[in-house]
């Protein structure tokens, strides 16, 4: 099993910047892509930023420019670094981890962002 904790959503006005971050524990050995997803209300959950089992990483369009993902991995944490935030980034984001040997996802709870404009 792996444990995620997410941390840092907050309310920021349009242009600003916050980082969240993801803490992971447990069994750490099994984490494969580990990332970022978002859920905007009345949406379906979208890929936001991961690194790929081979350390790559992809976002999606959508963010590309303004947000980074990073990882430290002596702390078993994952980063999301988010500036010129806009409304339309407002959703609640997961913590997502796909193992690296056959076996169910794993996610956070999620951490809101909520940007005015």
């Amino acid at each position: 099993q792996v444990q995620l904790v997410e941390s840092g959503g907050g309310l920021v006005q349009a242009g600003g910047s916050l980082r969240l971050s993801c803490a992971a524990s447990g069994s750490i050995f099994r984490i494969g892509a580990w990332g970022w997803y978002r859920q905007a209300p009345g949406r379906q959950r979208e890929l936001v930023a991961i690194f790929t089992r081979d350390d790559t990483t992809n976002y999606s369009n959508s963010v590309k420019g303004r947000f980074t993902i990073s990882r430290d991995n002596a702390e078993n944490t994952v980063y999301l670094q988010m500036n010129s935030l806009k409304p339309e980034d407002t959703g609640v984001y997961y913590c997502y981890v796909h193992p690296r040997w056959p076996g169910s996802d794993y996610w956070g709870r999620g951490t809101q962002v909520t940007v005015s404009a």
